[in-house]
């Protein structure tokens, strides 16, 4: 398992390196000179060149790629101050530091994401197996109808539709918004609930499908019933044998699901009006702020990494074949 997981990092690791260098490329291959974006309409030369220097740009490219990936892990100086590791920057908009705007926007994106990662898995793998356990009844034929229309849906047409009912006309709870976990748990739960079902409900409606067909396969495996023959109860067989390899697939898919996860929650921070990496990058568009741009791909590119890492050491204890792969 060790030596899975290690050269699952490195390999993560080449990947999040070869993703810098593209997106640090591409950050100066725009037809403008990027610090024409932060001088502004008023420009000068003599304001350029200051730019040119307060954001090391005046030295070749191949330096500024090496100062860049230095001073994520070492800091780096600028002239308008010094920049503590993991430097990725600063703002060419407001001149703060990337890192720290970042890190004051990830916690929403990550309780945001994570939230409905949980939601997702256990309404969509118990209704799959509920479905496949009670296969041809009524909550098996309500449990694929639901998932079929459900599916159908986007985040930005359900949430305003989850508003308008349970906020604005019920008043059963209110506008979501976003309290830091360490200082409310109670306020940081009931904020980021409404976001939570709705991203959720999306990924729910396949998941519940992929569940029932996953587990129905497994049943008609031969050690299943192998196991069935030398009777054990059958709700033994069913969670015991046929649940673990029904999950095979399912895991799979997820590693798969991870950057839509991440893409979807930057959907519904938008439409909750939630401030969290999906509103900074807008932002960072909106206002040519590249340095700022740059630094939330990045970290987002870590953040589907990271959790692939994750799910590729459940993969190898649920399907212990993986592991010598």
């Amino acid at each position: 398992m060790l030596q899975f997981l290690i050269r699952r990092t490195f390999g993560a690791a080449l990947i999040l390196l070869l993703i810098s260098a593209f997106t640090f490329f591409m950050f100066f291959a725009i037809p403008q000179d990027p610090a024409l974006l932060a001088c502004g309409k008023n420009c000068t030369p003599d304001a350029l060149a200051i730019i040119h220097k307060n954001l090391g740009l005046d030295s070749p490219v191949p330096v500024q790629y090496w100062n860049f990936l230095v001073g994520i892990f070492a800091g780096r100086d600028f002239a308008v101050g010094h920049c503590a590791a993991p430097c990725f920057g600063v703002s060419f908009a407001n001149n703060q530091n990337v890192w720290d705007t970042i890190l004051d926007r990830f916690p929403l994106t990550l309780s945001l994401t994570v939230g409905s990662l949980l939601v997702f898995l256990t309404l969509g793998l118990g209704a799959g197996l509920l479905a496949a356990k009670y296969r041809g009844t009524w909550l098996d034929k309500t449990f694929s109808s639901a998932s079929l229309v459900i599916s159908s849906m986007q985040i930005y047409f359900l949430g305003p539709l989850v508003l308008l009912a349970l906020v604005y006309s019920t008043g059963w709870l209110e506008k979501p918004k976003y309290v830091p976990f360490s200082e409310d748990l109670g306020g940081w739960f009931m904020g980021l609930l409404i976001p939570w079902v709705v991203m959720a409900t999306i990924f729910t409606a396949n998941y519940t499908r992929m569940s029932r067909s996953s587990m129905i396969e497994q049943l008609q495996e031969e050690h299943v019933k192998a196991a069935r023959a030398k009777g054990m109860s059958a709700n033994y067989v069913f969670f015991r044998y046929a649940w673990r390899g029904s999950l095979i697939p399912i895991v799979t898919i997820l590693g798969i699901d991870l950057s839509s996860l991440l893409a979807g929650g930057m959907v519904t921070e938008f439409t909750f009006g939630l401030a969290g990496l999906g509103r900074l990058a807008l932002e960072s568009v909106v206002n040519k702020d590249l340095p700022m741009l740059m630094g939330v791909m990045l970290v987002s590119a870590a953040l589907i990494i990271v959790f692939n890492l994750i799910v590729d050491a459940l993969y190898a204890v649920i399907d212990p074949r993986v592991r010598l792969s």
